[in-house]
């Protein structure tokens, strides 16, 4: 493009893991490209005070926000799938696309390598990136409060606390009685999580666009026990049963600690998450390089 080219003028609020220093060289980058462009670029604070106190960097920004405090075009996540999922919970019902780097192994959510962050954000420039809608679940709890978010762009889990006996967790789908898990906790995930700890319990792989979500018990006491595939809109009323009269819900990974007894409902949100796509990105491609599907292992 010529020097006389014009851009849109766009926002973007960069969100990074303050915990890896190796991913923190792609923010130069990253803000070269956009400063190049006349863009308004808003970093979070804590990430900011990583890279400019921890990392000695020189940081140009237009704003450093707190918190929830931002409005932008887009939103880029500089570190792994737990990063996004963190910009997600973030970005809540807002809606804003999110692009997600990860600068070290391929992921699921933060796709982007550090080799295609020009492409990437080239094709948002050019209007020519991919947007995905991804389901987002809650949890809705009688008689307590969390202290966190409720909503899941991955999972929502019931988990035995600590060294507990396993726990009975009473499900019900839609009003209508299912079983009662012996297990050590049980996993309800969208089809984003379901690459994620679903997986890892013998859940099936779900693509991101199927209307499903997914139960997986965790360490069952029976061997006969598997999991379940339901539908989107279905209701999902839980209620636990412990030696240890309390236990966990994890929540994309945010524990809090619940009463036994307690009564919990887990549905699908009103909103859903918007994640930017290259051209070139494909969801098998990344199933065959994420898992090593044919690779030759001998």
């Amino acid at each position: 493009m010529s020097a006389l080219t014009t851009y849109p003028h766009l926002r973007f609020a960069l969100i990074g893991n303050e915990y890896q220093a190796r991913k923190s060289v792609a923010i130069q980058r990253i803000l070269d490209f956009l400063s190049a462009r006349g863009a308004r670029v808003s970093i979070d604070r804590t990430y900011y005070d990583f890279l400019t106190h921890d990392r000695q960097m020189e940081i140009k920004c237009d704003e450093v926000f707190d918190g929830y405090n931002f409005d932008a075009d887009f939103v880029i996540s500089l570190g792994g799938d737990g990063t996004f999922l963190k910009a997600a919970e973030r970005v809540g019902s807002r809606g804003t696309p999110i692009l997600g780097v990860n600068m070290g192994r391929l992921g699921f959510l933060a796709d982007v390598l550090p080799s295609e962050i020009d492409t990437a954000l080239n094709e948002i420039y050019e209007q020519r990136y991919r947007l995905e809608s991804h389901a987002v679940i809650k949890i809705e709890v009688e008689g307590e409060t969390l202290s966190g978010s409720p909503y899941a762009l991955n999972d929502i889990a019931v988990l035995k606390r600590d060294n507990a006996s396993m726990i009975s967790v009473r499900c019900s789908i839609d009003g209508k009685f299912l079983v009662n898990y012996q297990a050590d906790g049980l996993v309800v995930a969208t089809p984003t999580g379901s690459t994620a700890y679903s997986l890892s319990n013998g859940g099936p792989i779900i693509l991101p666009t199927a209307r499903n979500l997914c139960l997986s018990a965790v360490a069952p006491h029976s061997l006969n026990m598997r999991p379940i595939v339901i539908n989107d809109d279905s209701v999902i009323d839980l209620e636990v049963e412990s030696r240890n009269h309390n236990f966990l819900v994890a929540i994309d990974g945010r524990s809090e600690t619940l009463r036994e007894g307690t009564k919990m409902r887990i549905l699908r949100a009103p909103y859903q998450v918007n994640i930017v796509k290259q051209q070139s990105t494909h969801y098998f491609s990344t199933l065959r390089e994420k898992l090593m599907w044919g690779a030759d292992q001998r």
